[in-house]
């Protein structure tokens, strides 16, 4: 008898088209490897439920049948069958408290909960992910944010005639726009006031690569970050966008003068560094933030950093924030609320501590989508599929019915399950702290 797995609806917010498994997969499963599929049935779904008929797949509500259940975001507490396993993004690592109550449904339920976020390698580095994505339309977003602010301060601009990231067919139409708005800075230049240009980004990992790959249609001048003060005081260049990569040690200092910066000794005591990264805010048009961030490391931008630029400067050269990573309160500690495709960026007021909607006002815009894949949701869903087929089978496969010690699963996978049987398992049982 074939095995049997669900594909639940995503049902969190109406801009939630991604899947876990493309049809293509879906097809492959049932064929090659005796997997049986269903799949709830969805009207938003980028692929629609006949595609996954014609890929052999069962539409129904009813997903108790399945031991294996596997979806992208979060899913309500009420949805758990007794015993069976789900996996997809929990967001509970960090104990984060509107989750919780789901974690809780989890373990009364005696299930098992693997989650994406914690499929990692022998060296800690994730293994599925949207972060490309995110990066990609992260940075899109940014550059039609910026045409949109600058029209607002009556700044006629090139930028202005991009579109937001889903409103294009495909990624290869929005790269071809962000091209074609290249080709026409070098040859008629940027305007005067914003000259020059110049695009910070913090990280530079898996959300960087993608935000990289859009900045570079353009023509870009990557400089260090100790040059950054030098070109935005002296440099007049219309013809190109500055590009500035910061890392660690550019954003960071140790506390006591006496000590060097080390990485290893910053991700381990990270309360001995303090955040020196207000020295280069005030020199960037644009800071694309891609960083991981958690409470013990220091804060990329306060909110008195920003205090400080809107103080001295009646116009300052600031105008957009991208907070790719958008931690409520977090790197950015302007990123006050979290925001839909649907209306992405706000202004933060320095003064006031508020959110004011859209483009227009005194502060930074900051565009904090929490769900930025999603505007790219045919090519994220494809690639993320792709790397998550090579664990299904085992996933599917595993006796979930003995100790978790005995549990046979790829290493990378085992990493990943926080509830077993109904219990946390031993590197996660510091979620009992966080538990209602």
């Amino acid at each position: 008898m074939p095995s049997r797995i669900g594909i639940r609806r995503e049902d969190k917010s109406k801009w939630e088209r991604r899947v876990p498994l493309v049809p293509g997969h879906v097809e492959q499963l049932q064929e090659k490897h005796d997997i049986e599929v269903w799949a709830q049935p969805s009207e938003i779904r980028v692929f629609p439920d006949q595609d996954y008929r014609d890929a052999g797949c069962r539409i129904t509500e009813d997903l108790s049948a399945c031991p294996v259940v596997f979806a992208v975001k979060e899913i309500p507490a009420g949805f758990f069958d007794p015993g069976h396993t789900y996996v997809f993004f929990a967001h509970v690592i960090k104990g984060q408290s509107y989750n919780m109550p789901m974690l809780q449904a989890l373990l009364d339920k005696g299930c098992q909960l693997i989650d994406y976020e914690k499929v990692t390698d022998e060296q800690g580095r994730r293994l599925i992910f949207f972060g490309h994505h995110a990066g990609l339309a992260g940075m899109i977003d940014t550059l039609w944010a910026l045409g949109r602010r600058l029209e607002w301060e009556g700044i006629t601009n090139p930028f202005a005639d991009l579109q937001q990231t889903y409103q294009y067919d495909d990624l290869e139409r929005a790269k071809a726009d962000i091209s074609d708005l290249g080709e026409q800075i070098a040859s008629e230049g940027l305007p005067e006031p914003i000259v020059p240009l110049i695009c910070g980004f913090a990280g530079y990992g898996n959300v960087f690569s993608g935000a990289n790959e859009i900045i570079e249609l353009l023509p870009v001048e990557e400089i260090a970050p100790g040059q950054v003060a030098d070109v935005a005081q002296n440099s007049s260049a219309r013809d190109r966008v500055y590009k500035v990569v910061f890392k660690e040690e550019h954003t960071v200092a140790p506390v006591s003068p006496d000590d060097a910066f080390q990485l290893q000794d910053y991700y381990d005591h990270p309360e001995k560094y303090r955040s020196t990264f207000d020295t280069y805010l005030p020199h960037l048009t644009l800071l694309v933030n891609c960083v991981y961030w958690e409470e013990k490391y220091p804060r990329l931008v306060t909110k008195q950093d920003l205090r400080e630029i809107y103080r001295t400067s009646k116009q300052p050269r600031l105008r957009v924030i991208g907070d790719i990573s958008c931690d409520i309160e977090g790197a950015i500690e302007a990123t006050i609320q979290a925001t839909e495709p649907g209306a992405p960026v706000y202004v933060y007021h320095p003064f006031e501590d508020r959110a004011i909607s859209g483009v227009g006002g005194e502060g930074p815009v900051i565009l904090a989508v929490d769900i930025l894949p999603s505007e790219l949701p045919r090519e994220a869903s494809i690639y993320f599929s792709g790397v998550l087929m090579d664990y299904v089978p085992a996933i599917v496969k595993a006796d979930y019915s003995v100790p978790f010690q005995a549990l046979d699963l790829p290493p990378e996978i085992k990493r990943a399950v926080i509830v077993h049987q109904g219990e946390l398992t031993p590197e996660y049982r510091y979620l009992e702290d966080h538990l209602p």
